[in-house]
């Protein structure tokens, strides 16, 4: 099954998965400028090529109107200064470098807080006589942008993007799997903000900041068309952002939001890792969440972030074609069989030995395909016995519910375990002392055999020898039928 796997263990951003599938590709310049067709407004899309701790990989840099939406972090120590009547951070452009400052006015000092999909943008005006707030709903990070006036934001509804995509020369299937996730962002922000989400409006740079990217992974997709996706639970980093309400924890509201129902984790990062479109891109496309599971890997595509972190800051996405049928192929080339099982441990420290037996017996004619006991020691130095119970997943409320009836023990632990085995069969002799069932099983270059044990037993009570004599004749005519 071709199965694309989505490693997110340094977050996920638009940006980066829509670099991480852009390597995938034949040939990745030539899918950019199919992006850069697409004529997004104002859009365009450049991929550069960055290390991030030694591993190179993709950035894809989005422009609208040749600006790019970058997130600013927020130290947990860096505090606010109340500087007569406002507070206010400006960016200023100096030749070569950018600088933040912070400065004193008496008449006008202007704040403008833009939410971008969740991203907070504060934004200085040059005026000459107003002072204005302006607040905007947006993506997740706190951006920092200075505007010399002369021109007015444009902000873009729900419908307007609808109308974008739906006008995108793309096929139908990618309309579509784009505006879904869209509607994710929008639900979320709506959810966060407290409003309908008609009332919601995207800030012009991050509205088709996120087009570009939802529309190149879904495109991407598309066109790798894989039978399955699955991605790894979700690093969302940990710490606050500052954003138009304040200081708010990682990760952010409508990141959270739309996470629900899926395996996250803080981990030793600060800082946001996950973005609203990163999180409604995998909510939409990935069927499931967990480790990458057994597959003969095609093409693997590093998605780079432009932060850096002591962890190589990239998605990594990797498609090949996964075990089917639970089998794979060996060390010397032959169909190995894997399957998955379930063991079942529970301790006991109040139970006879004859009513242990009783449930060992019990399970083992009820399907487990094993039952075993171990000798422990358990709490103030008293012996017990751990039960053990190998059983098929699809069994697991059987077999819980059998141990619960049938033991003194209060609960249940469970372990997933993977299987490897020889291919077995049981094939039938002719000896000396009539038909023998013999238990073959061969793989990885190795070949055993080895007699039923019932049919030993009655061969030496009906013909009245040892079971040893018994075992060493039927071991003689297995080997002479090897030399054949």
């Amino acid at each position: 099954m071709k199965t694309l796997y989505l490693e997110c263990n340094m977050g996920a951003a638009g940006d980066m998965l829509t670099a991480a599938l852009t390597e995938l590709m034949p040939d990745p310049d030539a899918f950019v400028q199919q992006l850069n067709d697409l004529q997004i407004p104002q859009v365009k899309i450049k991929r550069t090529t960055i290390a991030k701790c030694g591993i190179m990989g993709t950035h894809m840099e989005v422009t609208v109107n040749g600006e790019e939406e970058k997130s600013v972090d927020v130290p947990l120590h860096m505090h606010e200064h109340h500087h007569e009547d406002h507070d206010h951070i400006h960016e200023h452009h100096h030749e070569d470098h950018d600088h933040m400052h912070e400065h004193h006015h008496e008449d006008h000092d202007h704040i403008h807080e833009h939410h971008h999909e969740g991203h907070d943008h504060v934004h200085e005006h040059h005026h000459e006589e107003h002072d204005h707030v302006h607040e905007h709903h947006h993506e997740g990070h706190d951006h920092v942008h200075e505007h010399t006036h002369g021109h007015s934001h444009h902000h873009t509804s729900m419908k307007d993007i609808e109308h974008i995509i739906g006008h995108l020369n793309v096929p139908e299937k990618v309309k579509e799997d784009a505006i879904a996730v869209y509607k994710l962002i929008a639900d979320a922000e709506s959810h966060a903000h407290g409003c309908p989400v008609e009332e919601i409006h995207f800030h012009e740079v991050g509205a088709m900041d996120a087009v570009a990217d939802i529309v190149g992974v879904c495109l991407a997709v598309y066109k790798l068309a894989p039978e399955q996706i699955i991605a790894s639970p979700v690093h969302v980093g940990y710490g606050q952002i500052h954003c138009a309400h304040g200081i708010l924890p990682i990760p952010a509201p409508a990141t959270a939001h739309i996470l629900q129902g899926i395996p996250i984790y803080g981990g030793r990062i600060e800082g946001e890792l996950c973005t609203p479109t990163g999180a409604a891109l995998l909510k939409h496309f990935a069927q499931s969440f967990g480790q990458m599971p057994m597959m003969s890997v095609e093409k693997t595509g590093y998605g780079m972030g432009m932060k850096d972190f002591t962890d190589a800051n990239c998605l990594r996405a990797i498609i090949g074609e996964s075990v089917e049928e639970q089998k794979y192929t060996g060390c010397h080339g032959e169909p190995q069989e894997m399957d998955s099982i379930i063991e079942l441990c529970c301790n006991l420290d109040d139970m006879t030995p004859e009513k242990i037996g009783f449930v060992t017996e019990l399970l083992m004619k009820k399907g487990a395909f094993d039952v075993y006991t171990t000798n422990i020691q358990m709490k103030k130095n008293r012996p017990a016995i751990m039960l053990t119970c190998m059983c098929a997943k699809e069994d697991r409320e059987k077999f819980l519910t059998l141990i619960l009836k049938h033991t003194t023990t209060l609960g249940v632990r469970e372990y997933n375990c993977k299987r490897y085995g020889l291919k077995r069969e049981i094939k039938e002799i002719e000896t000396i002392y009539g038909t023998v069932h013999v238990k073959a099983a061969s793989g990885y270059g190795i070949v055993k055999e080895k007699p039923e044990y019932e049919d030993m037993a009655r061969i030496a009570k009906e013909k009245n020898i040892s079971l040893s004599e018994v075992e060493k004749e039927i071991y003689k005519k297995l080997s002479q039928n090897k030399a054949r």
